[in-house]
């Protein structure tokens, strides 16, 4: 299936497994619950789309624009969000396992809940996001990740690789940062309090104006 430039759809619950939807005008369409296995939805317009608890697994969305988009609950094990725009959208309890989000622009984007295991962060933008409470075990890759200003509160990111990354402004407060690579990362004016630093590779990290209170660093714990 091929839907042309400027032609919208409405396919509400409707399945369009393996469809090829590249460069498609779907703004504001809804596709809650929508069956999208596989869909190729390249380059496509989705600002604003309602995409609710749609199954998206190993979709390809690369440089799609979801700018507003509702993925609350979605399923995008797999997917390919290379490069799309994902500003401001509702992620809330999506599932992004092994998704490829390699320099998507995820600005203000609500994330809280999802669960991140294994996904390519690499070169993402997370200004202003919303990561609390995020499954982000099994290592992962935030290398050149700008994460200014993002709530990180609570977030599991050990072991994970933040080496180059911006997270001045950040609150990491009783993060677990056991074992991460924050060599070379700004954690200019962080809030680093009560967390979990043990282990973590620190190599040319900024850290002027961060709050360490009561952190552990890999040298031991910092008190009040």
């Amino acid at each position: 299936m091929r839907v042309g430039k400027a032609k919208k759809i409405h396919a509400k619950r409707g399945n369009l497994k393996n469809a090829d939807l590249r460069r498609a005008d779907l703004s504001g369409v809804s596709l809650y619950k929508g069956l999208l296995h596989g869909v190729d939805l390249s380059y496509a317009n989705l600002s604003g789309a309602d995409m609710a608890g749609a199954m998206l697994n190993i979709a390809t969305l690369q440089s799609a624009n979801l700018e507003g988009a509702c993925l609350r609950g979605a399923q995008l094990r797999g997917a390919n969000l290379k490069g799309a725009n994902l500003k401001g959208a509702d992620l809330l309890d999506a599932n992004l396992t092994l998704s490829d989000l390699t320099c998507a622009f995820l600005d203000g984007a609500d994330l809280r809940g999802a669960n991140l295991e294994h996904a390519n962060l690499s070169g993402v933008w997370l200004r202003d996001a919303e990561l609390t409470e995020d499954h982000l075990t099994g290592w992962a890759r935030l290398s050149g990740a700008i994460l200014r200003d993002a709530d990180l509160t609570d977030v599991n990111l050990r072991n994970a690789d933040l080496s180059g990354a911006n997270l001045s402004g950040a609150n990491l407060t009783g993060a677990n940062l056991r074992g991460a690579n924050l060599s070379g990362a700004s954690l200019l004016n962080a809030d680093l309090s009560n967390a979990n630093l043990n282990k973590a590779n620190l190599e040319d990290a900024i850290l002027k104006g961060a709050n360490l209170t009561g952190a552990t660093m890999p040298d031991g714990p910092i008190h009040d």
